[in-house]
């Protein structure tokens, strides 16, 4: 699928990039303050663990989590020659990767990191970044059950100029691209971001719900439902264990807080610890498209998260376990019909463009995988929608990213399904 020189060279970083990823307890984290309340860096940098109680009438329940917060804004950026019209990514290792390596952003980092609070390495590349205009960044959401209103910029540059190329990092064409997308845990997750945030649109879009529409139905829904998150001691959680080793839901549901010291050789710093979100199962996320006319349309699903502070539009169906989705209590009959229906259905297999997996970052997330799915039907397709699902144009969806109103997972998946447009 990709050329030998490429493959050469990504197998001869995965030699060269050397990582030791051992899992501790809470406790062990050097350079971690461990309390009651919170776990955070001894620095007040980089970011903490705290705990959440969410009052909400858009679920059938309220509850409590712990969930990271990182008030900083970081750079997720990918340099573009236009040229020759390739991009400048580079392969990194991440403690969370269950693959180890994968292909970033040409810049994938942190405030603390660019700014060097770790006593670390410059960054490379990063002052490309640093002074452009506003009107190229686009600040999208992370994710909102695992994040607390955190945002990275998300930054597409093209030059002329020539760059001399740093070990590590290489320049790819779109026509790679669109192959890697393909390959399983390849690309990683803040490619996809800066991907999905500089789709072109469409010369030709007739939306069937035209943006007055839209605007409307995103504002009766916000009149209807709300969701308040305030914050409390870790230690007070419901339904979660808290304790020096980990942070376990008692029923084991969800995700888990757990700890990690690395040992590596191509990055900034070269061994550190820190606390990691580890994930439960392989989760899911899948859009239904529709040509309606002339143009490709996606079903939409309004929802609130707790990380978020507005509504936000997702795919038409997501799951955190996609093996065990039938007893998934927080799913709609709708969504569980979808699945069944449609997604895992052989029949429909030939209606489905894309299907693959890919990790969430591994900065923060330790062995989180999601199952992104595709399945575009013809215009015969009906189905008798709930209040909560829209219909959205492409030229509508490039929009609603930029306005911040699709999450990461809907954005990704968007990203991977219009990867031929990446401009």
């Amino acid at each position: 699928m990709i050329n030998k020189k490429f493959k050469d060279w990504f197998n001869n970083q995965k030699k060269i990039n050397k990582i030791s990823v051992k899992t501790i307890d809470i406790s062990k984290a050097e350079n971690w303050n461990i309390s009651k309340s919170e776990i955070a860096h001894t620095t007040k940098k980089f970011f903490k663990i705290i705990g959440i109680r969410i009052n909400s009438n858009f679920y059938k329940k309220n509850w409590d989590q712990p969930i990271i917060l990182q008030n900083e804004v970081g750079i997720l950026g990918i340099i573009k020659n236009i040229k020759n019209n390739k991009y400048l990514l580079q392969a990194k290792v991440e403690p969370g990767n269950k693959n180890k390596i994968q292909l970033s952003p040409t810049v994938q980092a942190t405030r603390s990191n660019y700014t060097q609070a770790h006593g670390g390495k410059n960054v490379p590349y990063v002052s490309f970044f640093l002074d452009i205009k506003k009107k190229n960044i686009f600040n999208q959401s992370e994710q909102g059950f695992r994040y607390l209103n955190k945002f990275n910029s998300n930054i597409l540059i093209k030059t002329k100029k020539k760059i001399i190329l740093i070990p590590g990092f290489v320049w790819v064409s779109l026509k790679q691209l669109i192959k890697m997308i393909k390959i399983k845990n390849f690309i990683n997750m803040d490619t996809l971001s800066v991907i999905s945030s500089n789709i072109s649109p469409n010369e030709l879009d007739n939306p069937v719900n035209n943006n007055s529409v839209v605007k409307n139905w995103l504002k009766n829904k916000d009149k209807l439902f709300f969701l308040r998150t305030k914050i409390v001691p870790l230690s007070q959680l419901k339904d979660w264990k808290y304790n020096q080793k980990t942070i376990t839901h008692k029923n084991k549901k969800h995700f888990s807080i757990i700890a990690v010291k690395v040992q590596t050789n191509k990055r900034e710093v070269s061994h550190w610890c820190q606390p990691i979100l580890k994930g439960k199962s392989l989760a899911m996320a899948g859009f239904i498209q529709k040509k309606i006319g002339d143009t490709n349309h996606y079903l939409c699903r309004y929802i609130l998260k707790p990380g978020l502070k507005k509504s936000v539009l997702t795919c038409t169906v997501n799951t955190s376990d996609v093996l065990m989705f039938k007893k998934d209590n927080n799913l709609s009959l709708f969504q569980k019909n979808i699945l069944i229906n449609y997604f895992m259905n052989n029949k429909y297999k030939k209606f489905i463009n894309y299907d693959n997996v890919m990790s969430d970052e591994g900065g923060r997330f330790y062995h989180c995988e999601i199952r992104y799915m595709g399945i575009s039907f013809k215009k015969d397709f009906n189905i008798k929608l709930p209040s909560d699902y829209i219909w959205i144009s492409k030229n509508q969806m490039i929009d609603l990213i930029k306005k911040k109103k699709i999450d990461i997972e809907g954005r990704l998946l968007f990203g991977c399904l219009n990867i031929h447009d990446f401009n």
